[in-house]
């Protein structure tokens, strides 16, 4: 219910087509009680990646079990436990000169009840239908 992680997932979907050429990686931090892995967050955003590049990419969570070069249809997605993190999630954009980074940091969890106020007050002005967090970004 984070309103900017959906706003930076509409982000790097729109960075992802102009940065076409770019090896992306994505990078999610949560404390060590998560219990899964990837976070949804992350997925989220590799989906918002790959639906913005027509579907063509492939999600890659163990490169380690891998001998290979990196395919330039990757997303590379990172998990890392640890302390008390509430979450923390970067995507990556690399070219052979230069990189560009996106980071989103929650510190308090108080930000998801802020989302669904935001969401409510959404609701409450639009027509009857049916809406998602999305909506609240364009």
């Amino acid at each position: 219910m984070s309103y900017e992680i959906n706003l930076m997932a509409k982000l790097v979907a729109d960075l992802a087509k102009k940065l076409s050429d770019s090896d992306i990686e994505i990078v999610e931090t949560h404390h060590n009680r998560k219990i899964d892995s990837p976070s949804g967050t992350a997925l989220i955003l590799a989906d918002s990646i790959n639906n913005a590049l027509d579907g063509q990419m492939n999600y890659e969570y163990a490169r380690h079990e891998k001998r290979e070069k990196r395919s330039k249809k990757e997303i590379g997605i990172h998990s890392i436990r640890g302390g008390n993190e509430v979450g923390k999630h970067s995507v990556i954009f690399f070219s052979n000169n230069e990189s560009f980074e996106i980071t989103h940091n929650v510190n308090s969890r108080a930000v998801f009840a802020s989302g669904a106020i935001k969401a409510a007050n959404f609701l409450f002005h639009q027509e009857p239908g049916l809406y998602d967090m999305n909506d609240l970004c364009r």
